[in-house]
Parts: structure tokens; C-alpha cells; sequence
């Protein structure tokens, strides 16, 4: 068994759309990046890439040209691909934002995810919370997101 973690961060900005968890948020703003800037699914792809022993999501996926405006569900199913030799045992994650809120839309999220990772939606866990109007978050600056994966090495069964 192996555990990675995995944090991402974004600034809000104004005339994007917002993209978390690999669904579209209806929202007045959205986060800037290279990418999409889906927090929630950067953090669980450094998360698995970490458990898995490999580099960060940067080196697979650099900010260049080739990936400018890149969706995350892009990202993410490569990363289901460079770490084919394990199982997900299972995904913990939070977003830290003050807006919007997610709770409506976990449950999709939760569906988003799993349908690209090929693993039951009951493997993945998905928490919203504020950051109680404290530091750039609470301010309304940016939106992060934290992820804790188990991965195992697939056994082969013999029938």
C-alpha cells in the first residue's frame, strides 16, 4: 500500500469559467491558470502521481503551448494511464473556498471523478469547507484544494 497527498491553488478571476472536481460550477468567476485550473482534480493527480513514486503533474503536463487551456479530466485520465500498474484504494479530499458553495455538486463531482479513475464512487470522498474569511482564501483571492490517496500494486488473480 502507498499514500500520496496532494495540494493545488488558484486565483479567482473574473470572465473564466470555474471547473472544480471536473464539472462546471455556474459561479461569476473562475480560477487562472495554464490548464483549466481545476483545483480539486490537480490536487488528486499530484496526489496519485506522489503515492505512485512519479514527479509532480508539471512534468507530465508543462506550461507550454502543447497543453495551454488543457481540461483537468485530460490531465487526470493521464494520470489514471502513467499509474497502471495500481489500484486506488481510495481518495480524501477537501476544497477551502468561501464561494461558491459545493455542496450541490459533490455528488457529481464524485461521479466526474470515478467515471475517469474507473474506480466505484464510494471510493472517493469529497469535503467543501471556508477558510473562515481568513488569509487570500478569505479574501476571496483564491480557492485551493488538498487530496490523500491509497493506491495498491494490482495483484493478478489466476482463475
Amino acid at each position: 500500500m502507498r499514500v500520496g497527498i496532494g495540494y493545488d491553488v488558484h486565483p479567482i478571476v473574473r470572465g473564466r469559467r470555474l471547473f472544480l472536481g471536473g464539472i462546471e460550477i455556474p459561479c461569476e468567476f473562475g480560477l487562472g491558470g495554464h490548464s483549466d485550473a481545476d483545483v480539486l482534480l490537480h490536487a488528486i493527480s499530484d496526489a496519485l502521481l506522489g503515492a505512485a513514486g512519479l514527479s509532480d503533474i508539471g512534468t507530465f503536463f508543462p506550461n507550454t503551448p502543447a497543453y495551454k487551456d488543457i481540461s483537468s479530466c485530460v490531465i487526470l485520465e493521464g494520470v489514471r494511464k502513467l499509474i497502471k500498474g495500481y489500484t486506488i484504494i481510495n481518495i480524501d479530499s477537501t476544497v477551502i473556498t468561501e464561494k461558491p458553495k459545493l455542496s450541490p455538486y459533490i455528488s457529481s463531482m464524485r461521479e466526474k471523478i470515478s467515471a475517469i479513475l474507473e474506480i466505484n464512487n464510494n471510493s472517493i470522498g469529497i469535503k467543501a469547507t471556508t477558510n473562515e474569511k481568513l488569509g487570500f482564501i478569505g479574501r476571496e483571492e483564491g480557492i485551493a484544494a488538498i487530496a490523500v490517496v491509497l493506491i495498491d500494486e494490482r495483484r493478478i488473480q489466476w482463475v
